[in-house]
Parts: C-alpha cells; structure tokens; sequence
C-alpha cells in the first residue's frame, strides 16, 4: 500500500510540475501594430490579445497609430507619431503594417514605396513585417480587389505577410450580406467588424483560433475593477471564428 501511494503521490506531483512548466512555457510573440483607425478602433489590438489567451500563443499587443495615418506618415514621423523609434527599439518580434485602403488604390506607388521602407526597417530591428489587408468603404466593395493586389505585390517585393482582413470581410458580406461590420460612416469597424479584424490576426500569428470564445470579454482598469471591453451575440462570434477558419 505504501508503495502504491508513493507512486501516485509522485505522478500527481510531477503531473502537477509539468502543468505548470507548460504553463510558464507558453509562448508569447510581441506584435506592434502600426496603422490608422482602421486599427485602433474598438480597441482591436486588445481584442487580438485577449483572443489569444485561449491558444497556444499569447500575443502581447501594442500600437503606433494616428487617425488617417497613411504609411509615409509613420515614416516621417507626421501627426506626433513615434513609429520609427518603436520598430527600432527591437521589442517586438512582429510588426504589422496597415496603409489606407485608398493608398493602395490611388497612391499605390507611394504605398509601394514606403511599405517597403517600413519593411526594411522592420527586418533591421530583427523583427518580421507584416501587411494588414483592409477593406474598402462599405459602398465601394469593388475595391477591394485592387487593393488586395496592391498588397500582395508589396508582400512579394519586400518578403512580408499578409493578414487578409479585407478578404474576410468580404466573404463575411458574402455569406451574410446583413452583418453589421460597418459603422454608419461606412467606413470604420463596429466592435463586431473589430472582432472579425482580430480574428484574421490570431488565426495568422497563432495558426489556430478557438473553437469556442466567450460573448464579452472583460479587462481591469487602473482601480482594479473589471470593465466590459467586449460584447457580442454567441452566434456573431461563432460566424466569424468559421469565416476566418475558412479563408
């Protein structure tokens, strides 16, 4: 008997051990995001990490962002941005890059231009770029080729990613042209477009989504209380986790 609980004793203990060693383990990836509103509405890169902490990859998100911002702005340093300094400080091991969607549609030589100068940049901090693949205003969806095209080159010539936020947008519409991924600007996010954007990112830098996530999602404020950041229908959440596992 007594050797049977020394046994049991010592696999619960080292069952124990191994959790917790997994748990320290867990791989974490520092992203910068660098864009416009199209990224910092909703507060997306939040959501990205908040996702996260349900793979196997915990994404630790930050931003270098400016309403209307276009590519040459982070690199001039334009609207009190910092951006070249952040990619520079070699704290993250990815960056990602959103332009304007209509930079890649009628400045595309300028977007080409300075996607690749960021890039360069990037590479230099011993970090990885990525492009952020936006949408086009909701009364434009035609657009939206171009401006996946305007990536897709810029993705080949400077050998970066590609999150193809755009694309699932637009087969969200497709599948259910009713979804309200637009504000009544049509142009920014909803919370729920927001959600659809980090989706594309996790399912990206983490190679997985959850199968389940919960309908709201909470942080604590600086006088430690809890504070809803995130709330949505199960059935919204559920369609978009299936849209970007299927793209």
């Amino acid at each position: 008997m007594k050797f049977i609980r020394y046994i049991f004793i010592t696999v619960f203990f080292f069952g124990i051990a191994d959790e917790c060693f997994a748990q320290v383990k867990k791989d974490t990836l520092n992203v910068l995001f660098i864009g416009n509103s199209y990224t910092y509405y909703s507060n997306m890169p939040h959501i990205v990490s908040l996702i996260s902490d349900s793979t196997k990859i915990k994404l630790i998100t930050s931003k270098s962002t400016a309403g209307g911002a276009k590519l040459s702005d982070h690199w001039y340093g334009n609207k009190g941005l910092k951006t070249k300094e952040a990619i520079s400080s070699g704290k993250y091991d990815i960056v990602v890059l959103q332009g304007s969607s209509s930079e890649a549609v009628k400045k595309r030589k300028e977007f080409l231009k300075y996607s690749k100068k960021l890039s360069d940049l990037v590479k230099i901090s011993g970090a990885k770029p990525y492009l952020y693949v936006p949408w086009p205003p909701e009364k434009m969806p035609q657009f939206q080729e171009t401006i996946t095209e305007s990536y897709q080159q810029a993705s080949k010539e400077n050998d970066c990613g590609l999150v193809m936020v755009g694309e699932a947008w637009k087969l969200a519409k497709t599948l259910r042209p009713d979804i309200q991924l637009f504000l009544p600007d049509g142009s920014h996010p909803t919370d729920l477009g927001a959600f659809l954007t980090a989706c594309a990112f996790v399912n990206t830098f983490s190679r997985e989504l959850p199968k389940n996530l919960p309908d709201r999602f909470f942080i604590t404020d600086s006088d430690g209380k809890e504070v809803m950041l995130f709330r949505e229908n199960s059935l919204d959440i559920t369609f978009c986790l299936k849209v970007v596992q299927s793209l």
